[in-house]
Parts: C-alpha cells; structure tokens; sequence
C-alpha cells in the first residue's frame, strides 16, 4: 500500500517471535493458540498471523470468517479457529477454507451440517465452547445435555476441541479462575461420557499464561481425558501484560514473568508544519490551548480519525529528537498540534514517536490508555486501517 502521508506503524516482526517464544516458555505443556483477531490488536493481521504460523504457533485465533480467510492465506497449514462462531452465511466458506468454527448453539450444527452436504464433506470440525461464568458466548452447563442431543442429528460434526473462557484471570487470589473451571471441568465429563474425544482442552488468555492461574488444572484436565491442553495469549504477545490486581503473594512473580515482553508496534509520524505564537494566542478547537508565553507550535498529520485519542490532550505527549512534547490544544480529526518550544532545534520533516521509543525517553500504549481511562487493547485496536502497518525485523 502506498501513502503519501507521513503516518505510519511500524510492526517488529522480531519482537513478536520474542514475545511468542517466551510465552512458550511459561507455559509449560501446554500450546499456545495465538490471538490475532480484531486485525491482530492493530498490528496487522496477515503480517502477524504469517510470523506466528512460522513460529509454530499451534494454533492461530480469529473473529470472523473473512478473518480467517484472509489467514488462511498466509498460513496454509496452522488450523485457525473462528472464536466468534460462524452466521449462516459463513458456514460453506468456513469448510471450503478448512477453518475450525467455535460452536454453542443448536443451530450452528444445522448450518454446517448443511455445508457438509453442499460440499460432500464426510466430517466437520469444531470447538464446543461451554459458558462457565462468562453469560457471554458458549452453551450453559444445564443447555449442554439438549445441545449434545442435537448435535446426534449431526453425525458429520466431530467436536476436536472444548473450550472456556475466563472472566476474571487478572485477579491474583485466582478464585473465580477455580470456580470456572470446576464448571468446565464438569461440562468436559459430560462431553466426553457422551462419546466424544476432544483433540485440545483450552481456556485462558496472557494473563494465564503469565500467572498460570488455573493452568496445571487445565493440563491435569486434559491428561485425563487423552487431549493436549492450550492457552490464547493475545496482548501478551505484542509486548503488553494484563494489568493484575487484588490480594495475593505472587505479585513480584508476574512482574518477572511480564518483564522480558516487548512492545511490537511502534506508532510515528513527522513535523508537516511550524509556527510562532505570542502569548494569549490559542491553538485549535474552543480555545484548547492558550500560551503562556511565546511558544513555538508544530503540526502533525495524526488525529482521532487515526485512533489517536482525543482524551489524550491536555496530559499527553509525543517524543521529538528524544525529548517530551506536550500536545497544545484539541485533538481534531486529522491533525494535532505539539509544543516544541523547549525543542528549539525542531524542524518540519522531523520523526515524531506517538508511541515506542526515541533516544531514552518511551510512550507506550499502557501510557496513552491511562490518560485515556481506558486499556491498551483498545488503544491498539484503536490505530485506524487507513495507518499503513510497515514491517521491520
């Protein structure tokens, strides 16, 4: 893709597999299910998928059909899941794409049974989510009897993996983590009573994997029951840890775990325009800035169109020539303004660190969502498409 416009991510393809291969690393005997849905949390799909599979990522994580897809395009041979479950729609291109779909509805056995008729497919695969505590996605525990009934209306569906998610795996005394999976555990009996032998276990996410909370639970599970166990690490693996609260003494434990993880995206732009102010001059919408003294005011292409935040400014700051500089006024929709009056030597064409690291000095995504209130997920996911992602080793 092509731009003309000096804005742009750049994506470490290195740090990504550092990332990977030290989520491994804490994750014992289970695989990892890479997440790089929701356009891999703004660092690019395909870019991230294609590094993960050659990774030997066991597993690639998705939200959609087009997604996967897309995916399948540059990882022919990584089994990727469809984590949001599949539309009517979808269910012929999700087999014609050998994609895995996350079921829970009687229904989505009736769509891909159909599928498998269309196309003449003797078998289907699918993850059977269970609801442990969620009330999100996935089959309540008193609806999986009726589901398992329906789903011997289907013999062409083979259930190959079960999975749940966690709701609250950043908390540090792990409770909840336990009484979830306890409920999971439960389901997977039911499951497996009924006949059926699941290839993979999986539940969890980064915090999982950093914490192990609920993990040797999980490798015990599916030893159990002759299946491999696996873990979805997504924000881990761009170099960002689950923010973990409350009680618990294990606290310096995952700050080591987090602490070898490393940023993958890195957001930049240049200097398009300088001028001068006198003090009392405002700069941008509603007066957002008024000097206070003769300042010196520099233009950047980047705005809320972009996923910059407008809640960034007051507060937040950009990286010129290895110093901190303050946005000056609103954010709009294309552009914002910095003051650069205490870089004196600022000039148009200068880089400019929306975020990652210049000379000694950092912004992270952590950094802009809490100035945001708001989480790095969203942050990141937040960088708009029309952000051209640029891949550097």
């Amino acid at each position: 893709m092509m731009t003309t416009r000096p804005l742009w991510a750049e994506i470490s393809t290195t740090r990504l597999r550092h990332n990977f291969q030290h989520l491994r690393s804490l994750a014992g005997r289970a695989e990892l299910l890479a997440i790089v849905k929701a356009n891999g949390y703004g660092h690019g799909t395909t870019l991230c998928a294609e590094v993960l599979s050659h990774a030997n990522a066991a597993w690639l994580g998705v939200t959609s059909v087009e997604e996967g897809i897309a995916v399948r395009a540059v990882a022919p041979k990584t089994p990727i899941l469809i984590m949001g479950g599949i539309w009517e729609e979808g269910a012929v291109l999700a087999l014609e794409h050998r994609l895995t779909p996350v079921v829970w509805e009687p229904f989505h056995f009736d769509w891909l049974n159909n599928a498998a008729r269309q196309l003449n497919r003797g078998s289907v695969e699918v993850h059977l989510e269970i609801d442990s505590g969620m009330s999100r996605q996935g089959v309540q525990p008193e609806r999986l009897p009726a589901l398992l009934a329906a789903l011997q209306n289907a013999p062409v569906i083979h259930i190959s993996g079960i999975m749940t998610h966690f709701h609250s795996p950043e908390y540090l005394n792990g409770e909840a983590t336990s009484a979830q999976m306890r409920v999971f555990a439960q389901c997977v009996e039911q499951v497996c009573e009924a006949g059926h032998r699941p290839e993979w276990l999986h539940a969890g996410n980064s915090a999982s994997v950093i914490d192990s909370i609920g993990m040797p639970e999980l490798e015990e599970l599916a030893t159990q029951h002759g299946a491999k166990a696996m873990i979805r690490p997504g924000l881990s693996l761009y170099g960002y840890s689950p923010d973990f609260e409350g009680p618990g003494d294990r606290s310096g434990n995952v700050a080591a775990a987090a602490h070898p993880l490393q940023p993958v995206l890195s957001w930049k732009t240049r200097i398009i325009s300088l001028r001068e102010i006198e003090a009392g001059e405002t700069v941008g919408y509603c007066e957002g800035f008024r000097a206070a003294r003769h300042s010196r005011i520099a233009l950047l292409p980047a705005g809320y169109a972009d996923g910059l935040r407008r809640s960034l400014s007051p507060g937040g700051e950009v990286l010129v020539r290895g110093q901190r500089a303050p946005f000056a006024g609103r954010i709009s929709m294309d552009l914002s303004s910095i003051d650069v009056t205490t870089i004196p030597d600022a000039k148009a064409g200068d880089e400019v660190v929306l975020i990652g690291r210049q000379g000694e000095e950092a912004i992270t995504a952590a950094g802009h969502a809490r100035l945001a209130k708001t989480i790095p997920y969203e942050i990141l996911c937040g960088i708009a498409a029309r952000v051209p992602r640029v891949r550097i080793d």
